[in-house]
């Protein structure tokens, strides 16, 4: 089912300077199959058209503007996976006809409803995308993988990522630490929110208390990147996109200690502290608890 998610995004560095961030932000989970019936049934919302919120098929997948279940559905063909049930995707949607997701999440389901896989849709502010696609076991995905596209122009590609993703249900987490070649930990960056039907009440109430939502968001990632050169980092030459644009990940990229839970509770990123190489098993995990703590 269709949903909204309120709730705050924060970022976490731990070298080369230590730097954080937290932003208020609501997503919209949208069932893909259900985007026709949402065009028809809410007012500030649509489905390629403008509207005060909406969801174009072209802002996501290859731009094309094909259906988006069908370019998932063969993203996970080629990658020897199949799901045959819902498709959520996790993202902001255009507000006033403008949007940019750096991280997109398509949910993919078998017909009982048990997760089968994830798709990751990165977006960098080049124009670039990548595609990570995760399966899933025991209805979660549990992985890590070196990092394969340039995001961030403060971080070079000897990198992996750690993250735990599960279906979102009352809440949403997506939890990922970025680690150098080293597997030292680089970088956390946490998405958490509350559940809130989908409609136009929620979506009035979420357009005044994050006005103009996805302009800020741009406009966060160049004052974010502002401080980090004033910390003194320096920006890294853009190097050649992979000759892929999919990366394929294995249940079996993670080790068992990787796949420690990461606990789904909202707060902010104040006070957490950077793993140290002794406690890397358990090290995604620990930085979740102490988010998740931090208000108790």
């Amino acid at each position: 089912m269709s949903a909204l998610y309120d709730g705050v995004v924060v970022h976490r560095r731990f070298a080369p300077r230590v730097h954080r961030l937290r932003y208020r932000l609501f997503q919209l989970l949208v069932d893909l199959d259900e985007l026709p019936a949402l065009d028809r049934g809410l007012r500030l919302f649509g489905h390629n058209r403008f509207a005060l919120f909406s969801h174009h098929d072209r802002d996501h997948g290859d731009r094309s503007g094909r259906p988006l279940r069908g370019q998932i559905e063969a993203l996970l063909a080629r990658a020897g996976l199949s799901a045959g049930g819902p498709i959520r995707l996790l993202a902001m949607p255009r507000v006033l006809g403008y949007v940019f997701n750096p991280l997109s999440l398509y949910y993919c389901h078998r017909p009982m409803g048990e997760l089968a896989a994830v798709v990751l849709e990165v977006s960098n502010t080049f124009g670039g995308r990548h595609f990570y696609v995760a399966p899933a076991a025991g209805g979660v995905v549990r992985s890590a993988c070196a990092k394969a596209f340039f995001v961030s122009p403060f971080m070079g590609m000897d990198m992996s990522y750690d993250f735990r993703l599960a279906p979102p249900a009352e809440t949403a987490e997506v939890a990922i630490l970025g680690r150098d070649g080293a597997g030292a930990p680089l970088i956390f960056a946490r998405f958490a929110g509350r559940q809130r039907a989908l409609t136009d009440a929620a979506l009035l109430t979420a357009f005044f208390a994050h006005p103009l939502l996805t302009l800020k968001v741009v406009a966060a990632i160049h004052l974010e990147a502002a401080k980090l050169i004033a910390k003194g980092l320096r920006l890294r030459p853009k190097p050649t996109p992979p000759p892929h644009g999919t990366t394929v990940l294995r249940t079996g990229d993670a080790t068992s200690d990787q796949r420690e839970d990461c606990r789904s509770r909202r707060n902010g990123d104040e006070g957490v502290t950077p793993p140290s190489e002794r406690d890397r098993p358990t090290a995604l995990s620990s930085l979740s608890s102490q988010l998740s703590h931090r208000r108790a």
